[in-house]
């Protein structure tokens, strides 16, 4: 296994067939965040716009998870607190948005709102369903299962929001939604955080002068 001193069991993402699930993923995320802002803005909502940052995100993210396969224990520790952080950053943003949207009050398209997220919902199921195999690796692997995983619960929470939208009349729902998917965001950053810091300390103290390997080169990051 590749890695900083690293002798841990937990995958690591150094197989073919996550690589090419990967490419997958990245390339349904990217399409699905033009289709999703462009919607959003045309239904007026910050459910959707949310959904479609995501979807940016983590097509950003999984391009790092990528590029890290393979690289020492310490990068791929660091890559994953690169992606906690963007998690924050993302659930403040939808949580300014939603707040935003509180005090703003176009009552979105209801069905625009639906119709997209079904087909979102498709999306990434189709990602969960192909990434399922690896979720229980490292805190680089386990990200992509989280990232994948959270926007799925999204899409259902856009779909209901769109329906009690219609039902009531009034954009709170959209608001509510928006707010409840930044809380998913932390909560999910706070879940990698906590591993990727496990793992560079593991790494850094593997990698220290009495812990060094003679297998591989320790490089850090």
């Amino acid at each position: 296994m590749s890695g900083c001193c690293d002798h841990d069991t937990e995958f690591d993402g150094t197989s073919p067939a996550f690589r090419r699930a990967l490419w997958i993923v990245i390339a349904i995320n990217a399409g699905l965040f033009v289709v999703e802002m462009l919607a959003g803005a045309a239904a007026h909502s910050q459910a959707l716009k949310a959904d479609a940052l995501d979807f940016a995100a983590d097509a950003a993210t999984y391009s790092l998870s990528l590029f890290v396969i393979g690289k020492p224990a310490l990068w791929r520790a660091n890559a994953a607190l690169l992606k906690a952080a963007s998690l924050f950053v993302m659930g403040a943003l939808i949580l300014a948005l939603a707040l935003y949207r509180a005090f703003v009050s176009t009552e979105p398209d209801a069905g625009l709102m639906g119709g997209i997220a079904l087909l979102a919902l498709a999306a990434n199921l189709a990602s969960v369903l192909i990434l399922v195999r690896w979720r229980n690796g490292d805190a680089n692997v386990r990200s992509v299962w989280l990232c994948s995983r959270n926007d799925a619960i999204g899409n259902i929470a856009v779909f209901a929001s769109a329906g009690l939208v219609a039902w009531s009349g009034t954009h709170w729902p959209d608001v509510i939604v928006a707010g409840l998917m930044a809380g998913l965001f932390v909560s999910s950053a706070v879940q990698i955080l906590g591993k990727a810091l496990h793992e560079r300390r593991h790494a850094r103290t593997a990698c220290s002068p009495s812990g060094h390997s003679h297998d591989e080169p320790c490089q850090t990051g």
